[in-house]
């Protein structure tokens, strides 16, 4: 194709297409040569006046010469398209669907308007993507919708990586400035545009935000911060509400974020650009003014805010004209709050806060001030008008100057002064002025102090700037401003053009393929319209000089010099005061009217003197840098910030300045700037943004094809197609090429020299050479080739399929026909079998049939004749049976009339009887009564009388004396018995106890006798009343007789009634039993589930807790070694440090730290496992209470230690005195040794009787099964017990210790003496019988009875303890018995609670009885730590006083003294030294040991030739002589030195895996054997008695386990860092990029083009790579003897990388979601599977961590259709979160065209079923997360003693004890 050179300034007929007829052309260019794929099926696009493109089919070929189309639509519609006449040209074809949704729109086969169109949709609508790429170029669809796309984790993926390598996004771009800065030393810029409410400023604020992440700040004034800081507040006073954005920026502002030569942020400075003064005084409808006012207004009642006077937002005029004071969903409130504390982080006071406020609340009230007209001329403000009066008082000025000059204003001519009214109008208009005059000079106050709180003293060494600005604007009236706006907009795209057609250029140079000037859309006759000499700005300027120049007159001078002249310039029809220019983007028409005062920004001079005049400080301020501007000696301001200076501060206009051709318009002073703009951005490297407004609705997700065709027209994307698709937009390397299209190749083509391979199928597939060309890596096409030969591949994979079809259907017919033909064999042979079996059945049922007839009529005559011989013997019957009745009841009724007869005569006879009785029984009474009347009268005579007392007297005091006898007996017997029951309960306590039981069942037979008593006196009663009521029972007998069989069946009923009431009563008690039961388990499993659960939450808490505490000594290393690194700085500040690629100052590697550490024993003691599940707060350097509190401690032992010395003095004065007064005394007799051997042996039986006792109380304890055993406080009791016994045997243990040592003592007394005292005491007790000395008797003597006081205090003080012990046990079960009653009352309490109550009830009461039994037992426990650990510190501090007097004791003895004594034979058996397992080395050789054994060892040849773990056995040996010593201060020294020095190692080789993994493995076997040897039961138990001899004697050294633990966990951290590093790049390329098996995922054609990033070659790293890798790795750590819990945890940390990062890749990378790539990615899961196996590391928990990456990969391949499909993938995806789901889903393309893409309805299912799934929201995976690690014991079997030291470590001033 032949193509115009066109150079740049030139103008040709050709440039100025309209944008209608420039895309045909584009089309055009791209479909020559094309007309052989325009055949039946072949879609194209056809233009649409809706949709502006339509997809349509083409339903025959095309041949040439033909002038109609026939299409069909996607509907269905069949239609004629016309073809030009003229130029007859083709629709453009369509890209096939695998293309559809690329990433770089430069990638399509075929390049114009629909295919970029359609792509941006299709991304935009279903895949939710709102960033694309177009060449250099980052297209930004505003989603209209927050997305979690802008987090840490996403900057941290993006960081470092290659433009091209991942999805498109404003990070990226970020990213490629950054680097290329850091790489090609050139400043960048980033130039953001679009339309207004197209996310040009939210777009900028991330690219910020990125590079404040990414590099950090050189200092510790967080810079970054404040450059982040300063968006809300240019955004509170420079955006506002438009009816197209809410937060539309009205003014244009580049950002320069300066960087030193370490590329982190130092500082920015920024510059803005015409600021919409206008919006101050008006808003359009549903517009609003600047946000600060409405901030303002919202917190006006804040007390700070009384004095301004602040309302409603509606009260003001220049807040109510837009009639939409309130954003939905803003809080303007909320706002001012994030305003105000930006002011504060940039350095704006708050006096100077409210100062600001206090002009924005003046500017309000100003524009509420009225005028009122006098006449046509003038005018005047009512007095005392509120608004000024409260607007003077707010900016400190006199109201009446102000009322004055705001309705008058003077004029100046020659020789006088006039001060003249102005008309209403005018005053309105003055006001306005000066308000947006106000508010100009306000703003441009506000970005030079944050400019100044952003400047850096620290030289700028290079910059990055972020240009945001308005993009191109047309409206239905088009202003002042929008020329400017369009103006800047054409220089850019200018800028743009030129850089795209450069970067073409240097592309083909550098490949070497020839290349021809590209013709481009020059715009600079646009350009020289507006800017050139009699240009429109010109001829502006010019009439503002006029004094009477006007709108009008501008108009007119403009249509004289352009019109008919330019062809870029119109006349409307219609009006004499507009125009039309014909931008690069559309015809845009211009309203004159206004552009001169605008031009001009007049303002009076008088209103300025009296705001200068102003008493309030700040306001003046405003106006100190207008005279310096407008000064017409000032020389021209050069160097960037001044001259950002002049573009913030447009001149205002002074009508009295004499000077006035000095005076710089609007337009002069933004043409200036704009070229300044232009400067900086050619010095540069731009990178470009282009934000596109999806609709005007702002409706989240909605594409409106129109408005979006326009922007891309408007913003260049379209152009930077037209461009790419004039040369070779396709791109492809020679390896991707020939993996894509390999299928096309046959087996001989396939050469070793793939650019051969790849010419030689190029030549027979595309026979014209044109259509590409070879460069030196990668293949260039025309537009249209790639779709070609995606169709040819396409035939020939399908051509395959078919042939497989056939085979498989051909295959499959044949296993049909003979599975068929088998089974029809096998069907005949049943079916006739089943014939011949029916056959037979019907002869057997025939014959049947004749038997069954015959016996059935048989049957029938028999019935017949039986039923009338029935018959008739029943009549007879009958009738005999009526004569007999009637017979019977004749004589029945004779017999019952006489009966009746004989009951009426015995009822009259019984009549008259019983009235006779009861006559005579009434005269009966009344006789007797009588009687007794009588004797009563006569009894009271007698009872007057004197004599009956008397007599009853003297029986009375009889009976008195007789019991006062009785009484003194029985206080007699009481005595004795008292006396005897003392006694008795005294010797027989245990039968006290039984007649204790006895007595209360005695009680119990006793009252049980009473009630006897009772019920048999009762009962008596009850008789005598029954005898009485005999008779009258016996009188009624007959009547109960009568109605006795009535009750009787009613009782039976009853019982009846009763027996079912009782069965059903038992059924529902077994049904409640049943409930109840199933209720306890219920609850129990309840209880079990909630444990569980606890259990689980409290691991979660705990490694949670392990991994906080890991984190923070992560952050002291990092700080640790950011300390030394500036001490380093600060010594080599002479030396430059050479310029490089930083990308964060958090290096980590450890560093070392001088610790003070002390070896005295801290009172809480370590549990075994204490620093693997017990992580600590982390220590500081140097803490100072620590150190104070060791302090402390190091004087309380001297004052103890010095204590003891006393203590030892004194006991051996008096052991002196004791032996001379012993010399004095008699010898001592047989007899007296014998006594106290038997008072000895006396207290020894006492002894194990009380702990005899002691054991069985135990016992009884134990054995005893109470109710309260099956208590939930059971477990108290059994571990209440263990921690007695385990008390009792360790007191015993220390007892025994303590006796032994005290006999030693006393041993060591008589040894102090001379000669004779020598011995030790066993030595005298085993040699008493062969002493013949009496003074050795006598000393012996005098031992034996000092070890007998001892032993005997020592058996007395036990036996106390015993006591004690016992009282305690007999008190806990005291307490555990009310504690069972108390819990059996609980019990009952709550059975009659309702079940939800009960278990509630049970829960809180379980809870506090077992939170109140810990506290108890930790208490207990505590305390008897203390008493161990103190029993312990005697130990040691008297075995060390007895040592010291053992070598002092030698030292002093004589030769001639050792011969005197008596010998005993030793038998010495002749073999080695017997070493202890320790080295010795001095003091001063310590340094030496360091350097020898730790900084300059070399891992590789110790972990080869050598032991694993040989220097921390060298280390503890050393430090177990030292303990031996007792030298705390070489033990201090030693262990401090080997941490310093481990740290110093780690610092210089850090980055070194062998010398990293070598020291993790030594500190850890370091730590082990301090626990080892510790002398801790914990730690012993899995020792040999021969280790167990090796424990440290004398120093407790778990703080320095503590130590070494905090140190491990550092070296572990540092370990996972640098594998993190080495497999960093392996993992993406391994598991990702390079096909494993070859041949299943073919590139897909792309043709994406690597950006300016070095790349490096595809295949570079592979699985086996990564698997070599891990070998290496395992390899290392197992030769350095690392514990294999730990190798376990290295690897699932490894195995975490490669899974989060390949999976955060695939989140990030659209052209890897696919489903062979899903087959790769399992396929590589199943190698590293094979690995661990191989490996023996399954149980690692290394497999769980690629759970997320193996799901994403079956995600990839399942079916995606079906609700059943979506159920599937619910519950298969378990380990991914919602948000990863859904992005693979949308991410998801296929590679083939035989792969189906997942549809918009399948994934919103996917969200409406997930949609209850609490997860996190965030996308990616934390790859920067370390698992906490943990240390588990790991004891050695290796001999301390049999460890050899090679003479090649070099250490031969140690040696073997």
């Amino acid at each position: 194709m032949e193509v115009k050179p066109v150079l740049p300034g030139k103008e040709t007929p050709t440039a100025w297409r309209s944008a209608e007829n420039l895309c045909y052309e584009r089309s055009g260019m791209e479909i020559d040569g094309l007309d052989y794929m325009y055949v039946k099926y072949a879609r194209v696009w056809i233009p649409d006046p809706e949709e502006v493109w339509k997809s349509a089919e083409l339903l025959k070929d095309y041949k040439p010469g033909d002038k109609v189309l026939q299409l069909r639509l996607e509907e269905g519609k069949d239609l004629e398209y016309c073809l030009d006449p003229k130029t007859k040209e083709l629709p453009p074809l369509r890209n096939p669907d695998i293309l559809v949704g690329e990433n770089d729109l430069t990638a399509l086969s075929y390049l114009h308007e629909p295919a970029v169109l359609h792509n941006l949709k299709v991304r935009f609508i279903d895949s939710k993507l709102i960033y694309t790429y177009c060449g250099i170029v980052l297209v930004a669809i505003n989603p209209y919708e927050q997305l979690p796309i802008y987090g840490e984790d996403i900057i941290n993926a993006y960081s470092g990586q290659n433009m091209g390598d991942m999805d498109p996004h404003i990070f990226a771009v970020a990213e490629e400035a950054y680097k290329q800065m850091a790489r090609d030393e050139r400043n960048q810029s980033i130039i953001v545009s679009g339309e207004s409410g197209a996310g040009k400023t939210v777009s900028a604020k991330y690219a910020m935000r990125y590079f404040a992440t990414v590099s950090g700040s050189a200092s510790e004034a967080n810079v970054e911060e404040k450059v982040l800081a300063s968006n809300p507040i240019m955004e509170s006073i420079g955006n506002a509400k438009t009816t197209r954005n809410d937060n539309s920026s009205r003014f244009g502002k580049y950002i320069e974020i300066g960087f030193d030569k370490r590329y982190r942020i130092i500082g920015a400075n920024m510059r803005t650009y015409l600021l919409e003064k206008s919006r101050v005084v008006f808003q359009a409808e549903e517009e609003r003014n600047y946000h600060i006012f409405y901030q303002l207004c919202a917190s006006a009642a804040l007390p700070e805010f009384k004095t301004l006077r602040l309302g409603n937002a509606n009260y003001f005029h220049y807040t109510k004209q837009g009639g939409s004071p309130v954003i939905d969903g803003v809080d303007d409130a909320k706002e001012m709050v994030n305003t105000r504390q930006a002011c504060t982080l940039l350095g704006i006071s708050d006096s100077y806060q409210m100062g600001i406020f206090r002009i924005l609340a003046g500017i309000l009230h100003l524009g509420n001030v009225e005028f009122a007209s006098r006449d046509s001329d003038s005018c005047a403000i009512p007095p005392k008008h509120d608004p000024l009066t409260i607007f003077c008082d707010l900016m400190g000025v006199e109201y009446e100057e102000m009322a004055h000059w705001l309705c008058h204003r003077k004029l100046a001519t020659a020789t006088e002064t006039y001060i003249k009214p102005i008309s209403k109008l005018h005053a309105i208009n003055a006001r306005d002025a000066l308000a947006k005059h106000i508010y100009a000079n306000l703003f441009n106050w506000i970005v030079d102090h944050v400019n100044k709180a952003l400047h850096s003293t620290v030289k700028q060494h290079s910059f990055i700037g972020v240009l945001d600005i308005y993009g191109f604007e047309t409206f239905e009236i088009n202003s002042f401003e929008q020329f400017c706006i369009n103006y800047a907009n054409e220089k850019l795209q200018q800028q743009f053009n030129m850089h795209v057609f450069k970067l073409e250029q240097e592309e083909y140079m550098k490949e070497q393929i020839p290349w021809t000037l590209i013709d481009f859309y020059d715009n600079q006759p646009c350009i020289n319209l507006i800017e050139a000499k009699m240009g429109i700005l010109d001829l502006l300027d010019e009439e503002c000089k006029m004094p009477k120049g006007s709108d009008d007159t501008w108009a007119q001078k403009l249509y004289n010099t352009h019109l008919n002249k330019c062809a870029l310039f119109e006349k409307p029809r219609l009006s004499n005061k507009a125009f039309i220019i014909k931008h690069f983007a559309d015809k845009v028409e211009y309203q004159c009217e206004g552009f001169l005062e605008k031009n001009k920004d007049t303002v009076y001079e008088e209103q300025i003197k009296v705001l200068k005049s102003s008493k309030f400080k700040l306001l003046p301020e405003l106006f100190q840098d207008e005279e310096k501007v407008l000064s017409p000696t000032s020389a021209t301001p050069s160097g960037r910030v001044p001259l950002s200076r002049t573009a913030v501060k447009p001149a205002k206009a002074r009508p009295g300045q004499t000077s006035k051709e000095h005076k710089k318009t609007v337009g002069h002073q933004f043409r200036n700037s704009l070229h300044l703009l232009m400067e900086t951005l050619n010095a540069t490297t731009p990178h470009y943004v282009r934000c596109i407004k999806p609709n005007d609705f702002k409706f989240p997700f909605t594409f409106d094809e129109k408005r979006a065709v326009q922007q891309l027209r408007a913003c260049g994307v379209l152009e930077t197609i037209r461009i790419s698709a004039a040369g070779f937009p396709s791109r492809w390397t020679y390896q991707e090429f020939f993996s894509r299209y390999r299928v096309l190749m046959k087996q001989r083509d396939v050469l070793g020299d793939r650019k051969q391979t790849c010419k030689n199928v190029l030549e027979k597939l595309i026979l014209d050479k044109d259509k590409y060309q070879f460069g030196k890596t990668k293949i260039f096409f025309r537009a249209g080739q790639v779709a070609y030969l995606e169709k040819i591949r396409a035939d020939k994979l399908r051509a395959a399929c078919i042939r497989i079809q056939k085979t498989i259907r051909g295959w499959l017919m044949r296993k049909k026909y003979v599975r068929m033909r088998k089974a029809a064999i096998t069907i005949q042979r049943y079916v006739r079998g089943y014939q011949a079996r029916c056959y037979a059945t019907f002869l057997r049922r025939t014959r049947a049939a004749i038997t069954i007839q015959k016996f059935q009529r048989m049957y029938v005559v028999r019935k017949r004749y039986q039923c009338m011989r029935d018959a008739t013997i029943a009549l007879q019957a009958l009738l005999r049976g009526y004569m007999a009745r009637n017979k019977y009841q004749m004589m029945l009724r004779e017999h019952k009339s006489i009966i009746i007869q004989k009951h009426v005569r015995g009822w009259l006879a019984r009549v008259h009887y019983r009235r006779t009785l009861k006559a005579i029984v009434y005269l009966q009474c009344c006789y007797r009564r009588m009687m007794a009347k009588r004797e009563l009268k006569k009894l009271k005579i007698e009872a007057r009388s004197v004599e009956r007392y008397k007599k009853l007297h003297i029986g009375l005091e009889n009976k008195i004396m007789q019991l006062q006898r009785k009484i003194d007996e029985q206080n007699k017997e009481y005595k004795s018995l008292l006396e005897k029951l003392n006694s008795l309960e005294i010797t027989y306590s245990t039968e006290t106890e039984r007649l204790r039981s006895d007595v209360e069942r005695l009680r119990m037979s006793e009252e049980e006798a009473k009630n006897a008593t009772n019920r048999v006196l009762s009962l008596q009663e009850e008789i005598a009343k029954l005898r009485k009521e005999l008779h009258q029972t016996q009188s009624e007998k007959k009547t109960i007789e009568e109605w006795a069989d009535k009750y009787k069946h009613e009782t039976e009923q009853l019982v009846s009634e009763l027996k079912d009431q009782n069965t059903l009563l038992k059924t529902e008690k077994e049904e409640l039993n049943r409930r109840i039961h199933d209720q306890a388990k219920e609850i129990t499993e309840a209880m079990e589930k909630k444990l569980v659960e606890e259990t689980k939450q409290l691991e979660l808490d705990l490694n949670d807790e392990r991994l906080r505490y890991q984190n923070l000594l992560n952050e002291f290393s990092r700080l640790e070694e950011r300390y030394d690194d500036l001490k380093d700085e600060m010594n080599l500040m002479v030396s430059i440090p050479k310029p490089g690629h930083k990308r964060t100052d958090s290096t980590h590697s450890s560093n070392e730290s001088e610790y003070t550490f002390s070896s005295e024993i801290t009172e809480a003691e370590d549990l075994p496992l204490r620093m693997e599940q017990e992580p600590s707060e982390k220590k500081a350097p140097l803490d100072m209470s620590l150190f104070l509190k060791l302090q402390k401690r190091v004087t309380e032992l001297e004052q103890e230690k010095q204590s003891l010395q006393d203590e030892l003095d004194r006991k051996e004065e008096q052991a002196l005195r004791a032996k001379a007064k012993e010399e004095e005394r008699p010898p001592i007799r047989g007899a007296e040794l014998e006594y106290e051997s038997l008072k000895r042996q006396e207290l020894e039986s006492e002894n194990k009787k009380l702990k005899n006792e002691l054991n069985e109380l135990q016992k009884a304890l134990t054995e005893t099964r109470s109710p309260e055993v099956t208590a939930p406080g059971a477990p108290a009791y059994r571990v209440l017990l263990d921690q007695l016994t385990s008390v009792s045997e360790e007191l015993e243990v220390r007892k025994e210790e303590v006796l032994i040592l005290r006999s030693q003592l006393v041993s060591q007394k008589e040894a102090i003496q001379p000669k004779n005292t020598m011995t030790d005491s066993t030595i005298l007790l085993e040699d008493v019988q062969k002493m013949k000395d009496k003074g050795e008797i006598a000393q012996a003597y005098i031992g034996l009875k000092e070890t007998n006081r001892l032993l005997e205090s020592q058996l007395q003080s036990q036996k106390k303890s015993h006591e004690n012990e016992l009282e305690s046990l007999r008190g806990e079960i005291q307490s555990l018995k009310e504690e069972n009653n108390r819990q059996q009352q609980l019990l009952a309490q709550n059975l009659q609670l309702p079940p939800e109550a009960r278990i509630e009830a049970s829960l809180q009461h379980e809870i506090t009885r077992l939170t109140n039994e810990n506290l108890d037992l930790m208490e207990q426990l505590e305390k008897q730590d203390k008493t161990v650990r103190k029993l312990k510190k005697q130990l040691k501090v008297f075995a060390k006083k007895i040592g010291e007097l053992e070598v002092g004791q030698m030292e002093n003895i004589s030769p001639g003294q050792i011969i005197d004594e008596p010998i005993r034979p030793v038998n010495i058996p002749r073999k080695e030294k017997d070493f202890q397992g320790m080295l010795e080395y001095k003091k001063e050789d310590e340094q030496k040991l360091v350097k020898n054994l730790i900084l300059e060892l070399k891992p590789r040849g110790v972990a080869v030739n050598l032991i694993p773990g040989l220097p921390a056995y060298i280390l503890f040996m050393c430090v177990r002589h030292a303990d031996y010593l007792n030298d705390d201060q070489k033990v201090r020294s030693l262990l401090t030195s080997t941490i310093n020095g481990i740290k110093k190692v780690l610092k210089k080789r850090g980055d070194d895996f062998e010398t990293v993994s070598f020291w993790l493995s030594n500190t850890c076997r370091f730590l082990h054997c301090l626990k080892q040897y510790s002398g801790e039961e914990g730690f012993m138990k899995h020792n040999t008695p021969r280790q167990n001899e090796h424990c440290l004697t004398n120093f407790d050294l778990a703080e320095y386990r503590q130590v070494l633990s905090d140190l491990a966990i550092q070296i572990y951290q540092q370990l996972v860092r640098v594998l993190e590093n080495i497999l960093q790049p392996m993992i993406v390329s391994g598991m990702l990029e390079h096909e494993t098996i070859q041949g299943v995922s073919g590139v897909k054609p792309t043709g994406l083009r690597k950006r300016t990033s070095s790349i490096a070659d595809e295949g570079t790293y592979t699985l086996d790579s990564i698997i070599r890798q891990l070998n290496s790795f395992h390899s290392v750590m197992c030769q350095h003897g690392m514990d294999p819990e730990l190798i376990k945890q290295v690897v699932k940390q490894m195995f975490y990388i490669i899974g989060a990062v390949t999976l955060n890749n695939l989140l990030l990378r659209k052209d890897m979601c696919s489903w062979s790539k899903g087959m790769q990615i399992r396929y590589n899961v199943s190698q590293l599977e094979e690995w661990l196996r191989d490996k023996n590391l399954m149980n690692s928990g290394a497999k769980e961590t690629l759970e997320p990456l193996i799901q994403a990969a079956q995600l990839l391949q399942v079916k995606k259709k079906t609700d059943e499909d979506a159920e599937a993938i619910c519950s298969m995806c378990n380990a991914l979160t919602t948000a990863q789901i859904v992005k693979v889903l949308n991410l998801y393309t296929p590679v083939n065209e035989f792969e189906e893409r997942v549809l918009v309805s399948f994934i919103r299912t996917i969200q409406l079923r997930l949609r209850d799934r609490k997860d996190s929201p965030q996308l990616l995976m934390d790859a920067k997360h370390i698992f906490p690690v943990t240390f588990p014991f790991n004891p050695s079997s290796l001999a301390l003693e049999t460890i050899q030291i090679p003479a090649s470590l070099g250490l031969g001033f140690i040696s073997r004890v």
